[in-house]
């Protein structure tokens, strides 16, 4: 069997899981609304038809009180619990289960409503929460049974209770966010009461063939967090006390540590839960625990599995990159599967923005409804010949699809490999996952049948046959023109992003990067960790971000230790303002704070006013007055793109039908997620 941990079935004693995969849980933002039911019911049933073990859907209020937003997604009435059989009936005609999450956010609700034990703002909601009484907190608990109740009545198989990631219930166990004096606060025996309060009211309300998940914060990573006894305690409560399986979390939403970002580790914090495991099975506890966070592969989660750091994992947005991930490594397709590549721009920046989440490399996800691959025969369209030019992410995207469809593609590129522009964002430390969407698309081109045509610069005189042409040409760097630049490219002193991450041109010691947008921030960042990838080397990361063994650091926080700098940095933007206001918005301080802990001085509101040999002369505002000078050996031009269309014109006046996408329509910010959405979406019309 490929994968034998990974795909062995998991007796919960009243019910046995197919496979050892839970779907963890994700807030898409279809949950927030009645008229999205019938959209998450597709969305779940694919999943269930990839032969997901388990899903967890998104998280659901158990009252107003407890909401995310305001209208969030809640669970608290019979007639809401009928609207939800769409959605179990669907995964159950697919052989699948599907437990609910019980969300209550406490001080995290962006509402005016929320409640917390204390009256304590959270730094990340503009709310100050109002401070429960005893008889306050009685009405929660009655709450958290009841959507229990209600989502097993809805059909659903089982329930996750939320107590991690600093919510409601996790706001009781530390003393961070705990200030009370009554029996709910002070001794951790009190703080502990509310999680087993739940738990034992719960499993007495439900029945012993239901499943429970508890959501169990293994690391807060913030100041006054569980101790690592106190979190083997609750553990050992929470497995006696109704739990039918404990997944185990990583981090508050308001820790200034990374847990799921592009560069992180993969299975990063897997360690974790195997210490926890070791521990319980020590005292004779059995417990499934599930582990999470950056595990993106099969091979990555039966590595954690065969060598018993959990007894399942979690994997979240790997389903949104890939619904079928578990079926493809049952059949031996591994190398078919669309890796999620944990950049966050079109799930967690979505669901921050108050947009439906969905994926960077599979936009499709959320959207099963709206973007629909349909063969030709089923459409009657007629088969087309279809060239695209440029084989970036625009351009395979909508190469693969064409071709899945049943089109003749081919696709061209003058360069000698496939990727365009993300052959060098996987050269970013941190990046490198974006080697595996090169690695999926290369063998979509094998299964779909694309005809593609690598170092071959074409001319509109060669496109003229095709009934169809598609530019993704992609872009140019922009040129900002400051004087003094031409004759620093003559001597090397300046050269472009393109210059540095494609053709590897000599840095000198100190350098000046001229524009503080992703590329900049990406240019940055290779050229201080010189060849050494932390996410690579998951044990400097953990110096590098403060990340300690809970036994020895309360929490798991420890002072941040990164390495000396190998590089001055200056990073320069003409725009005022915070650099790098346009990065993703969950990720954009991970990337402010890497430069920070490596003394990038960042610039806003510069005038770039000569280059000379000595380096890089500004000034700032109208005036342009008092020009100073940024000592640099290099200067890197990173100020920006321009669409490459120059093939457009010739064409259209030869009357070939042509579309732009990805870059060649619109070069702002090298969007890969809006290139990839834009040629799935012409290939699924034309």
């Amino acid at each position: 069997m490929n994968y034998p941990h990974l795909l062995a079935p998991l007796d919960l004693g009243f019910t046995t899981l197919k496979n050892r995969v839970l779907m963890g849980s994700m807030h898409t933002g279809l949950e927030d609304g009645r008229k999205h039911f019938e959209r998450m019911a597709v969305f779940f049933a694919e999943r269930a038809q990839g032969e997901v073990g388990l899903i967890v859907t998104g998280g659901f209020a158990p009252n107003i009180e407890g909401w995310a937003k305001p209208f969030a997604g809640t669970l608290a009435t019979s007639g809401a619990a009928r609207r939800h059989k769409i959605i179990t009936d669907a995964v159950h005609a697919q052989g699948g289960k599907i437990a609910l999450q019980i969300l209550h956010t406490g001080r995290y609700g962006y509402s005016p409503l929320c409640v917390a034990p204390s009256r304590i703002q959270s730094p990340i909601t503009p709310f100050t929460p109002r401070e429960l009484s005893a008889r306050g907190i009685e009405r929660q608990i009655r709450a958290f049974i009841r959507c229990a109740k209600l989502a097993r009545e809805a059909g659903y198989d089982g329930v996750e209770v939320m107590g991690s990631e600093g919510y409601f219930i996790n706001q009781f166990l530390v003393e961070h966010t705990n200030h009370r004096t009554d029996a709910w606060g002070g001794s951790y025996e009190n703080r502990m009461r509310l999680p087993l309060e739940i738990l034992a009211r719960m499993r007495e309300a439900v029945g012993p063939d239901f499943i429970i998940i508890y959501r169990l914060s293994m690391l807060d990573l913030v100041p006054n967090g569980s101790s690592w006894e106190e979190v083997v305690e609750l553990a050992r409560r929470v497995a006696r006390g109704g739990a039918t399986l404990i997944n185990t979390g990583i981090g508050w939403h308001e820790a200034r540590i990374p847990t799921i970002a592009t560069s992180v580790p993969r299975a990063g914090f897997a360690w974790v839960t195997a210490k926890l495991r070791a521990q319980l099975r020590a005292e004779g506890i059995t417990t499934p625990l599930i582990t999470s966070n950056r595990i993106n592969t099969p091979e990555v989660a039966e590595g954690v599995l065969a060598d018993s750091s959990a007894d399942m994992v979690s994997m979240a947005r790997p389903f949104l990159a890939d619904p079928a991930f578990v079926k493809k490594a049952r059949e031996g397709r591994a190398d078919e599967i669309n890796t999620c590549i944990a950049c966050n721009q079109a799930c967690l920046d979505h669901t921050f923005a108050q947009k439906i989440s969905t994926c960077l490399v599979n936009p499709r996800a959320a959207y099963e409804q709206e973007i629909v691959v349909r063969p030709l025969a089923a459409t009657g369209t007629a088969r087309k010949r279809v060239a695209v030019v440029g084989a970036g992410p625009a351009g395979l995207a909508a190469a693969t699809t064409l071709a899945e469809r049943g089109h003749a593609v081919t696709l061209f590129d003058a360069a000698g490999e496939i990727g365009g522009q993300f052959n060098m964002a996987r050269r970013i430390p941190g990046k490198e996952e974006f080697s595996e969407t090169l690695r999926y698309f290369r063998r979509r081109l094998e299964i779909t049948g694309v005809d593609l045509r690598l170092n071959t610069r074409v001319a509109a005189d060669d496109l003229k046959t095709f009934d169809e042409v598609l530019l993704a040409t992609g872009v140019n760097a922009r040129d900002p023109k400051i004087k003094g630049q031409a004759e620093g490219v003559a001597r090397g002193q300046v050269l472009s992003y393109i210059d540095v991450l494609r053709h590897d041109r000599p840095v000198g010691p100190r350098v000046a990067i001229v524009g503080a947008g992703g590329i900049g921030f990406d240019v940055a960042e290779y050229l201080l960790e010189a060849g050494h990838s932390l996410t690579l080397d998951p044990a400097a990361w953990r110096r590098h971000w403060g990340v300690a063994d809970p036994e020895q650091a309360r929490a798991g926080l420890a002072r941040p230790a990164p390495d000396a700098p190998t590089r001055q940095v200056t990073l320069l933007q003409r725009k005022t303002g915070k650099p790098g206001a346009g990065l993703g918005k969950t990720t954009g301080w991970i990337h402010r704070a890497a430069l920070k802990m490596k003394h990038v001085d960042m610039l806003a509101g510069v005038n770039y006013e000569q280059i000379t040999p000595e380096g890089l002369w500004v000034s700032y505002g109208e005036k342009r007055a008092d020009a100073q000078l940024i000592e640099a050996d290099t200067i890197v031009l990173c100020a920006g793109q321009e669409p490459l269309r120059e093939l457009e014109a010739p064409l259209k006046a030869a009357g070939v039908s042509v579309h732009l996408v990805g870059g060649a329509l619109e070069a702002g910010e090298l969007d890969a997620k809006r290139a990839i959405l834009q040629g799935t979406t012409l290939a699924c019309r034309l």
